[in-house]
């Protein structure tokens, strides 16, 4: 392992959220609306709540950000089929030029993951799933730690 390992890791890190940004900025939306659009994509309907507490954002904040997403069309308010008081935000849709302008990584990352063999891509899907979970789980703790 590289002596810089932690240097390199920031650097890929800083250039995936780069990247964020500038894909947001190109379908004219802000950072966290598309990181919300993708939490909703990925998760499915949730509450504001639950929305709120997965972008780090407060309550009239996250109104806010869902009021933009539902005035653009990406996301729609409806009645929590378990529990009729309460609402929860469905993703509806995307930004159209969202697909032309993730494009060219994907490609890129395409071509570059078409060098690996599958024992090391494999190494490397799990490594993805096992840093998932432990940035959620440190995401959790800060925001336990914060709540106090």
């Amino acid at each position: 392992m590289p002596s810089d390992a932690s240097e390199v890791y920031r650097r890929y890190l800083s250039a995936v959220m780069l990247h964020g940004h500038a894909s947001a900025k190109a379908c004219e939306l802000g950072a966290t609306d598309l990181y919300a659009l993708n939490i909703l994509q990925l998760t499915g309907p949730m509450t504001p709540g639950e929305l709120g507490t997965r972008t780090g954002l407060t309550t009239g904040p996250t109104t806010r950000l869902i009021d933009r997403l539902e005035q653009a069309g990406y996301v729609h308010r409806a009645p929590d089929p378990g529990d009729r008081r309460k609402v929860i935000v469905e993703p509806i849709g995307e930004p159209a030029d969202l697909d032309r302008v993730m494009a060219p990584a994907r490609q890129r990352i395409g071509r570059l993951l078409s060098g690996y063999s599958p024992e090391q891509l494999e190494v490397l899907f799990d490594y993805f799933a096992r840093a998932t979970d432990a940035y959620q789980e440190a995401a959790e703790q800060l925001r336990t730690h914060n709540a106090d």
